[in-house]
């Protein structure tokens, strides 16, 4: 799988900033409440956003314009088989 960036420098930083902002606030609640398993979630969520603002690639935009390109190659295969069927006798 060929990983190219797909997502703004603008995006990234917004991800980088919001990754950081998310990471602080879960560990420092995780440091309160070790027990709480929430937190380390939330922690492992904003090292995924930061992840992905560094590398400028997201997944789920990738997964979603993969989808988009299937979905616009299956209705065009439909469309011509539809006019390759029209028989108007």
């Amino acid at each position: 799988m060929n990983i190219k960036p797909n997502i703004g420098l603008l995006n990234a930083l917004i991800r980088i900033t919001i990754g950081f902002t998310i990471l602080a606030w879960s560990t420092s609640k995780l440091v309160k409440r070790p027990w709480r398993e929430s937190y380390l979630v939330a922690a492992f969520f904003g090292g995924m956003k930061i992840a992905e603002g560094i590398v400028r690639f997201c997944p789920m935009t990738a997964l979603f314009e993969r989808s988009q390109e299937m979905m616009g190659n299956w209705k065009n295969d439909k469309k011509q088989e539809d006019e390759m069927t029209y028989n108007p006798s």
